[in-house]
């Protein structure tokens, strides 16, 4: 099974701290990169944690808060000093679109590489890119600002030929891309052999998703339903509730009660406040609820499904 994985490069919340940086993360499917928030610092995470940015041409952004985008003009600039040639596609709330072209403009005017900006705007989930590879899907959460949760959905893969039947029926290297993709095989003597005979079922494909910052949203348990591995906003421990309603954000109780409604295979809490010296009185109020509980830290790097 091809990798497919996360990597945490900032889990805290409004501005960095010593023990957090702000809000991004690497989604890596069969080697591809693609960005979720560029939060200030981003860069530097980059290098710390060995994380090639050449192959890396879609930025997601959830919304136009400081601590998911401020790093992004800075990361675009360095791209632009790396001479970077191929396209990048940045994906943001529509209220940010004008504002950034005009930093790009100012920043970024010296480069060899195009900068296309697709505004996100939608009322209900919108499918927002599709590759060879996955397909994210864009979907309103409850903020102060416009604000959109991702899902990352692996698209099913090739099936996988026999080895046993390419030495028996002589079978050219340069055909099995077409038997992967479902023909049959048709012999020298000109006996078909079905595909069925041939290969065996592709990968069960895996999904990602990502919810920050947002209050519950209960009305996306359908479309997250059985996603291998949920992200989601625990700004405020349970003790904190008000809080977390007066400014839009999620305990660490009521994201694990949403990942139990969605029937997700694992929760990632992150997002945290400042005002915890230890995590871990948010992981215990979760795992009551949702055992299968994992705190965001940088550098870590969790396996989707598999």
């Amino acid at each position: 099974m091809t990798p497919f994985e996360v990597t945490i490069l900032g889990c805290g919340s409004a501005k960095p701290t010593l023990r957090h940086h702000t809000t991004s993360q690497i989604i890596c499917l069969k080697g591809i990169p693609y960005m979720i928030d560029c939060g200030e610092g981003t860069q530097v995470q980059l290098i710390r944690y060995k994380i090639h940015t050449g192959k890396l041409d879609h930025v997601f952004i959830s919304h136009s808060h400081g601590d998911h985008c401020l790093g992004l003009v800075g990361l675009l600039s360095s791209l632009a000093l790396d001479n970077r040639c191929n396209d990048l596609h940045l994906h943001v709330p529509s209220d940010l679109e004008q504002m950034l072209q005009a930093q790009i403009d100012f920043f970024v005017q010296h480069r060899n590489f195009d900068i296309h900006i697709h505004p996100i705007d939608c009322m209900q989930p919108t499918v927002v890119f599709k590759d060879n590879n996955v397909k994210v899907t864009a979907f309103p959460l409850e903020h102060r600002v416009p604000c959109y949760g991702f899902l990352f959905q692996e698209l099913t893969g090739d099936r996988h030929i026999k080895p046993e039947c390419i030495r028996q029926y002589g079978i050219p290297y340069d055909t099995i891309p077409s038997i992967q993709h479902e023909q049959d095989f048709t012999t020298a003597n000109g006996q078909v052999i079905p595909n069925s005979e041939l290969t065996t079922p592709p990968d069960p494909t895996r999904s990602y998703a990502y919810l920050s910052d947002t209050l519950v949203v209960p009305q996306y348990a359908e479309l997250l339903q059985n996603v291998d591995l949920l992200y989601h906003d625990a700004t405020y421990c349970a003790d904190d509730e008000e809080l977390a309603y007066k400014y839009y954000h999620a305990t660490s109780k009521q994201a694990a009660e949403f990942a139990k409604a969605c029937n997700a295979r694992k929760l990632l809490l992150g997002h945290f406040s400042s005002r915890y010296k230890d995590e871990n009185w948010l992981l215990e109020h979760a795992t009551n609820v949702f055992p299968d509980t994992l705190l965001a830290e940088e550098g870590l790097t969790v396996a989707i499904g598999g």
